[in-house]
């Protein structure tokens, strides 16, 4: 088995108030064999509570979303538990469609 270890980039976009953090997201841009294009993976979408239903969370996804078409990614990907509905429906409020199931194994 041959094992080849490629270089992943990661974008990080943060909003902020009066010098303090209250949200972020990451980009990672990833490449495999059956694309030329990369495709975005999004992670740890965050809003501290008390900024949470003010526009922050959109505000964070619509930059990552640009960047992501910038960069000329082929699609974007974003994870959620089962239990978090509410998430999923504002995730296809801002364009995503429920694809499929994750599957993970922690280590």
């Amino acid at each position: 088995m041959t094992q080849t270890e490629l270089t992943t980039k990661a974008i990080r976009f943060s909003e902020n108030e009066n010098g303090k953090e209250i949200g972020h997201v990451y980009l990672y841009l990833l490449k495999n064999d059956l694309h030329k294009e990369s495709f975005g993976l999004i992670e740890d979408l965050f809003v501290v509570e008390e900024y949470r239903k003010k526009g922050i969370g959109k505000k964070l996804i619509e930059a990552l979303i640009a960047s992501a078409r910038e960069k000329g990614c082929y699609k974007l990907v974003s994870t959620s538990r089962y239990s978090r509905s509410e998430i999923h429906d504002w995730y296809q409020r801002l364009g995503f469609t429920d694809y499929g199931k994750e599957f993970r194994l922690d280590l």
